[in-house]
């Protein structure tokens, strides 16, 4: 898993530069089932990546500090935010004071901990009636060209790639919500997304470019004008500590 997690590194900007956003539904849906809201609060965003989340809870108002293990993921996250503070850690052992935060964001990111390190961690770091905030942003395999190509990657890799297990800490009783929404793309920007997974950065440049370019030449034919609209699912859960 460390390995896995660590291939980012060499590739932070095209992580950066490729990778989706989020909507506004998600942060509303943050807000309802944490029961505070965003502007104001003290939020720890773990696993903070290039920034993308701890850009947008910013731009709600929230107070965030980032926590990343990464040396090239911290880099990039300074250059590409550099108003915004980052501290170098990860959720097994959080930098971080005890009872200091009203909310801790894992922004596809909790796969990658311990929870049998990372929920005391949380316990440890959130005030009474602070939240934990879990979500993944998963493109919709309801679509059918993108199930098609999920097959297609399941095939390559010999089981879908995505980190597993995605482990729900059963005793922080968590409230479960789908966030829905979509975003029109170039077809290289889509291309680009799945190269900076982590699957296809092990690959390597060879066989990622002969996957991507086949999948080019497929995605064409559904999208002769070149712009592909991505449908997404976020899965977020939230518990109240």
């Amino acid at each position: 898993m460390t390995t896995r997690a660590r291939s980012f590194d060499a590739a932070a900007a095209l992580y950066h530069a490729s990778r989706p956003g989020y909507p506004d539904a998600l942060f509303d849906a943050v807000e309802h089932l944490a029961g505070q809201p965003l502007r104001g609060a003290r939020v720890a965003d773990v696993g903070a990546g290039t920034g993308i989340a701890s850009a947008l809870l910013h731009a709600r108002g929230a107070r965030v500090l980032a926590v990343e293990p990464g040396d090239g993921m911290a880099e990039e996250f300074r250059r590409a935010h550099p108003a915004l503070p980052v501290v170098r850690g990860d959720g097994n052992r959080l930098p971080l004071a005890t009872g200091g935060f009203d909310l801790l964001t894992y922004a596809q990111s909790w796969h990658w901990t311990d929870p049998a390190r990372s929920v005391p961690e949380a316990r440890r770091v959130l005030r009474p009636g602070g939240a934990l905030a879990l979500w993944w942003n998963d493109l919709d395999p309801s679509v059918p060209w993108i199930a098609e190509q999920d097959e297609r990657i399941a095939r390559l890799f010999g089981a879908r790639p995505g980190p597993q297990p995605r482990e729900d800490p059963q005793e922080l009783g968590l409230t479960t919500r789908e966030v829905r929404w979509s975003r029109r793309i170039p077809l290289d920007a889509h291309l680009a997304n799945l190269a900076s997974h982590s699957a296809f950065l092990l690959l390597g440049e060879p066989g990622t470019r002969e996957f991507t370019g086949a999948e080019r030449a497929r995605l064409l034919e559904l999208f002769p004008d070149g712009t592909v609209e991505e449908a997404y699912v976020v899965t977020l859960r939230v518990a109240v500590v």
